[in-house]
Formats: structure tokens, C-alpha cells, sequence
């Protein structure tokens, strides 16, 4: 079964207390937590306060995800708010290596996101040192948009990677994940969906993420 990490993008931030807990009692297994600064991707979302406020309101997974720029400004933040998990964006980082080692020096797992146009070889030199690849579905910055059809190949492609050095590393869909596509998803060898619209904007979120997880 894949790992089902819902995005609270989606979520109403106005009721966010009830959001957290409805996912607390549901069968997802990480709360997603996508960060953006206005600069690296066109949107604001939220920063290590409310991330704060959300991990502290559960036990699950907390997996941050850093669409900003210079994160390495903001990691240690993030990671005292209560991440398990920092992914970081290639595109965003000089010094990818020295970012992975930085995540990691704080006692949390390091990720490693990649837009829709950057190709999965580019992770070659860099995926023995971390625990997940984020690969985005969708243009970062906004919800609710459709996925990326040619992100089936670059799962596919991913996993052969992975598979070839033997290594233990998480591929996670982030953006247009779906209840009509997420077998095809981790057919190609996904192992964790970020879904954010999906859940919280269907009837029932909590029969959402129950359908979704037994895919």
C-alpha cells in the first residue's frame, strides 16, 4: 500500500484545528506540509509558526516541503517546528549537497523535490544521500491543477534508479493526484501520494484517503 500524505494546501485554513484532527482519525499516514515564499514559486503559504502548530497536533509523519528560495536560511526553523522529513528543491539549491548534509545534521530525513521540466537524471550523483524524491506533477504554487501525464515515465525511470543501486528511497507524486490515477501512479513504482484538492475538497475526506490508501 503507498503512503498517503495529504496536502493541508488544501485545507480551510480557517478551521485548521478540525482539518488536523479529521486527518489524525483518518487512514492517512503523513500530514504534507508545502511551504512557498512568493519567490521560488508564485504563491505564499505559511512558516515555521503555523508548521508549529500543525505538527504538534498529531503523531503522524510531519513531511515539509520547502518551495523557497535559499533554504538553507529556514531548515533549522522547520526542523525545531517538528519535521520529520525537509525536502528540498534541486532547482533552488547551489549547494544541494551541503543542504542534504544540513537537514540531516538536525536529526530529520532530507528530501530531494524536482519540477516537471528537470529531468530524473539530474539525481543521479545525489540520491545515495537521501530518503525521498519529490516529483512534482504540476507547475509548483498552486492546488488543483491537472497532472502532468509524462510524470508516469519519470517514476518509472526513477525507480530503475533506485532499484539499481538498492537503495531504500521514497518516490512521492506531488500535484493532480487522483482516485483515477493513483494506481496507474504506483503501478509505475510510486510509493507516497500527496493529495491535496483531492481529499479536501471531496464530500467525504476521510472516505477519500480511506479509498485512496487501499489502491
Amino acid at each position: 500500500m503507498a503512503i498517503i500524505a495529504p496536502s493541508l494546501l488544501s485545507a480551510d485554513f480557517l478551521h485548521l484545528e478540525r482539518d488536523c484532527e479529521m486527518l489524525n482519525n483518518s487512514k492517512a499516514d503523513w500530514f504534507h506540509i508545502d511551504i512557498m515564499d512568493g519567490r521560488f514559486v508564485p504563491n505564499i503559504s505559511f512558516g515555521p509558526m503555523i508548521t508549529s502548530s500543525i505538527c504538534r497536533s498529531t503523531k503522524k509523519y510531519c513531511d515539509v516541503h520547502l518551495m523557497i528560495q535559499e533554504p538553507e536560511n529556514y531548515v533549522e526553523a522547520f526542523a525545531k517546528a517538528g519535521a520529520n522529513n525537509i525536502t528540498v528543491h534541486l532547482e533552488a539549491c547551489t549547494h544541494l549537497h551541503r543542504n542534504i548534509q544540513q537537514i540531516k545534521s538536525l536529526g530529520v530525513h532530507a528530501g530531494v523535490a524536482i519540477n516537471p521540466h528537470t529531468p530524473v537524471s539530474s539525481l543521479e550523483h545525489i540520491i545515495s544521500e537521501i530518503d525521498l524524491v519529490c516529483l512534482m506533477s504540476v507547475n509548483p504554487g498552486f492546488g488543483g491543477q491537472k497532472f502532468i501525464p509524462e510524470t508516469i515515465q519519470k517514476i518509472s525511470l526513477l525507480r530503475k534508479m533506485i532499484d539499481d543501486k538498492s537503495l531504500s528511497v521514497h518516490i512521492e507524486i506531488d500535484g493532480g493526484v487522483t482516485l483515477e490515477n493513483a494506481a496507474s501512479i504506483i503501478h509505475a513504482g510510486a510509493d507516497v501520494l500527496v493529495a491535496g484538492n483531492t481529499v479536501f475538497a471531496s464530500n467525504n475526506p476521510t472516505d477519500t484517503i480511506a479509498l485512496l490508501k487501499n489502491i
